[in-house]
Formats: structure tokens, sequence, C-alpha cells
């Protein structure tokens, strides 16, 4: 089957790296484990909060490849070693989750507090840039004098 890509038009100069992040989401799975919440915490931070009952800070990790933050985590057998449980429910079952980040958002940090993973971000707020491009032109085979344009780049 071949897919139909909303970034071919020629006015759309420089959005493939858009079009990979876009794929990367389409393929991660659609599981609903562990549960979590996104919220904004002031006007520049963002607080990913996982449920993760059970696991410990050993038992978790927390890593950035590329712009994607991806959490894993592996409960360890050792402590089970003997016991025999007579109804199961709450599961001890290994994980992985990622979150694409958009470019320039950083993470600040992780913490663990009573069964819940927070991490927190932060998204800083871009300063506006004016850059000035030289035009040059030829007429009638010499060199114009170059003109200048600015150009506002919007955040």
């Amino acid at each position: 089957m071949t897919r139909l890509s909303g970034f071919n038009s020629p006015l759309l100069l420089g959005f493939d790296h858009f079009e990979r992040v876009l794929d990367r989401i389409s393929k991660s799975s659609a599981e609903g484990y562990p549960p979590y919440n996104i919220e904004q915490v002031g006007e520049t931070g963002l607080r990913i909060t996982l449920a993760v009952a059970g696991f410990s800070m050993d038992d978790l990790a927390v890593a950035l490849e590329d712009n994607q933050l991806v959490v894993r985590g592996r409960q360890s057998t050792e402590d089970e070693a003997g016991r025999v449980f007579l109804h199961r429910g709450i599961a001890a079952r290994q994980f992985q989750r990622s979150f694409v980040l958009a470019e320039g958002i950083e993470v600040a940090g992780a913490s663990l507090d009573n069964g819940l993973l927070h991490i927190d971000l932060t998204r800083p707020t871009p300063e506006p840039r004016v850059r000035t491009i030289p035009i040059a032109g030829k007429s009638g085979g010499r060199a114009d004098s170059a003109r200048t344009i600015s150009v506002e780049k919007e955040s």
C-alpha cells in the first residue's frame, strides 16, 4: 500500500522532519499502559505524569533519544522468589512509553512520588529574530547595487 504524504507540495520545503515525526507517532503502539497525564505547569512548563504503581526507582528508566522521550519500566522478579499468589491482579509487566517532543523542549527532571512518575519539561519562549537578506541583480550584463529586505521570523 502506498502512503500518501501531505508534505509533498512544492510550497512546503524543508518539512521532511515533520513527516518523519508523524511516521514515528503513527507507528507507536496504541497500548494504554501505563496511563499518563500531560499538564501545563506555568507559562513555559509541562509535566508528564505516569501511573507506575509497584515500580521502584531502580525499575524505571527515562531517556531522551533524538527528540523522543522514552520511559521504560521492568520489575525485577527476585522479590517474588518463594511467593505463591492465590490471585494476581497487579500487573508486573514491563512497558515502554514514548513521547515525541517538539524542537527546543528540554527535560528538566524526573521524580517518583507515591507511585506516580513526574517528568518536568520546559519550553523556552522563542525570541523573534530579524535577518536582512541581500538581493543581488543583473541588468544588461553589469551588476546593480545590492538591495536588502528584512525578514521577520514569526514565533
